[in-house]
């Protein structure tokens, strides 16, 4: 479910600045990207954090808003002038507090998806293993007596009582019953953490925000650019 609020997420971004931001949209593009794809491995349990993720994006963004919308003249735009820029952003924080309060947005949020995909996958082993383990041959001999004892009386259509089944599939399901309590557990944590995103770390809310979040960290850096512009060139 995470993939499809992604990529709403992702085409809501995008569509900012072709609407908003026209003069760097097409070079937003690659930066937008990598937003949504480091946080989608964050997610799965990628060794990254949130705030890597989200300030590696603005340290991408500000020179396309600095060079495209708050000094529009610049219009060569090399390698090593665009990563000095990268570099100032770390110094003169252009975008104020919005990078930060979008990291502190979605830490919570991501944070409990990613324990819960890790828990789903793990949970998934487990069934996978378990699904597949080997009868031994006291349980297998206790399964076809269960099946087919009666047969040998000609009593096709008799179906065993519940108490020797129950008693059989203990015996079947010995190997595997110390798992009982810690699946427990694990269902318990399964609970919380689904209660968790349904409560005030929604994803798809947390995740429906970022175009907002990034709009006001433009809009800001806009507010401020002869300042901006001061500081950069005196660097």
């Amino acid at each position: 479910a995470f993939e499809s609020f992604l990529r709403l997420a992702e085409n809501r971004t995008r569509s900012l600045f072709e609407t908003a931001y026209r003069p760097m949209a097409k070079e937003a593009a690659e930066p937008v990207k990598e937003l949504f794809t480091d946080i989608s491995l964050y997610i799965l349990g990628a060794d990254t954090t949130v705030e890597n993720a989200v300030l590696r994006f603005f340290d991408s963004l500000f020179p396309l808003v600095y060079s495209r919308l708050i000094n529009p003249g610049i219009t060569d735009l090399s390698e090593d002038y665009t990563e000095c820029l990268r570099l100032t952003r770390q110094d003169i924080n252009p975008f104020g507090h919005y990078s930060k309060n979008m990291v502190t947005e979605l830490s919570k949020s991501l944070w409990t998806s990613r324990m819960l995909s890790q828990a789903l996958s793990l949970g998934t082993e487990v069934i996978n293993t378990t699904e597949h383990a080997a009868l031994t041959k006291e349980c297998s001999r206790a399964l076809v007596r269960m099946q087919y004892c009666p047969h040998c009386q000609g009593l096709t259509l008799i179906r065993p009582c519940v108490g020797y089944c129950l008693n059989v599939m203990r015996g079947c399901l010995a190997s595997v019953s110390e798992l009982d309590m810690q699946w427990r557990e694990y269902i318990s944590t399964l609970e919380y953490l689904t209660n968790e995103m349904a409560a005030s770390h929604d994803l798809e809310m947390a995740l429906m925000g970022i175009w907002n979040s990034i709009n006001e960290a433009i809009l800001h850096a806009q507010l401020n650019g002869p300042q901006l512009s001061a500081t950069v060139s005196a660097q």
